[in-house]
């Protein structure tokens, strides 16, 4: 027993130090997603040191200070996406139906062809917007069956993986596709008018994430990230983006994304609402996000029945305020955050003027 508790040990500290180590590999950034996994067995490991260590050797007391060491920086990721956190976004307390939009993100996997599960989820809880990713031709074919209430769409089938399309209940204006860092990666750019007359800039993204099959390295995602964050932060008017950002909510990445948009995460403080994967409940995390300006409150964010995908569909229902809080809720990026934002885009063939900006 005493040998397995100094592997467990070990295998913790490795998993839980490598992401310090900023270095964009896939094997290392992927340290970022199991956090409470890691942190439950953290737990475990400090309960079996408990029972089986010899308490009279100073290494046992060594090996039970790194598993609670490792324990607390853990939790200091995850515990934000819990309800013992404040949270980062005011609950709607008037919800006029003019100012609501309520958007529902679904990475449909794309060899899924259980359309009709997810055409039932979209009748059931009408969502203003509907934003599917890895959605092809084939999708796009059922899809269209929700133009008689969803009259306004942009579609972009793709079967690459990263096929996307919108569909929506209110006008969609300034339309556009854009490749920002990938010729084969595509993301949706939008001006849409809520019933009061309100435009709200959208941006729908879904860049290719760090894997062993894919991109052997994180660059790619990250930049996107950046460049978009970074074209959203002066803008005046009000901003949601959302998507499968192919990372989880609280990695440094993400975390780089709010600081440097000013964007806010209505999941701080309400939970983690975790999206992938759908078949595996102990290998799940939040990969699919939405984040929004000051400008919004929000009702109600709810992680939607399994349609068949390795996702679940996320359904966010915000509502615009007229008055911005004047108190700072979100993350603020310092000149650390720029320098490294620097060098994650240095060597990426797009920038920030190449993220279109609907409205401005």
């Amino acid at each position: 027993m005493s040998a397995v508790v100094v592997i467990a040990t070990l295998v913790l500290f490795v998993a839980t130090v490598l992401p310090l180590w900023r270095h964009p590999h896939w094997l290392v950034r992927s340290m970022d997603f199991p956090r409470l996994q890691l942190a439950i067995l953290a737990a475990i490991v400090i309960v079996l040191q408990t029972i089986s260590l010899d308490k009279t050797l100073v290494w046992s007391w060594l090996l039970s200070l790194v598993t609670a060491l490792c324990l607390i920086w853990q939790l200091w990721w995850i515990l934000p996406y819990s309800v013992f956190w404040r949270k980062e976004v005011k609950t709607s307390t008037s919800t006029p139906a003019e100012r609501k939009l309520s958007i529902l993100t679904a990475n449909v996997l794309t060899p899924n062809r259980n359309a009709n599960a997810l055409l039932e989820l979209v009748h059931q809880y009408a969502p203003d917007v509907l934003v599917t990713l890895e959605s092809d031709q084939w999708w796009q074919a059922h899809l269209d069956t929700l133009q008689d209430c969803m009259p306004y769409s942009i579609k972009c089938p793709l079967d690459n993986l990263y096929g996307m399309h919108v569909y929506s209940r209110l006008p969609l204006l300034e339309t556009e596709i854009a490749y920002l860092v990938e010729e084969d990666v595509p993301s949706i750019h939008a001006l849409l008018q809520l019933r009061s007359g309100i435009s709200v800039r959208m941006h729908f993204l879904h860049p290719a994430p760090p894997s062993p099959t894919e991109n052997t390295e994180s660059a790619e995602r990250d930049s996107e990230l950046v460049i978009v964050a970074r074209s959203i932060k002066d803008s005046d008017q009000p901003v949601v983006v959302t998507g499968d950002l192919n990372d989880v909510a609280w990695s440094s990445t993400t975390r780089l994304f709010r600081k440097l948009s000013g964007l806010l995460d209505p999941r701080v403080g309400r939970g983690m609402f975790n999206t992938f994967h759908a078949k595996y409940p102990f290998l799940r995390w939040p990969l699919d996000h939405l984040f929004h300006s000051e400008d919004f409150t929000v009702k109600e964010i709810r992680r939607l029945p399994y349609f068949g995908s390795d996702h679940f569909a996320l359904l966010t229902e915000l509502y615009f305020n007229s008055r911005r809080s004047t108190e700072r809720a979100g993350l603020t990026a310092d000149s650390e955050d720029q320098d490294l934002a620097d060098d994650i885009t240095d060597n990426q063939p797009a920038s920030t003027r190449d993220v279109p900006e609907p409205g401005e």
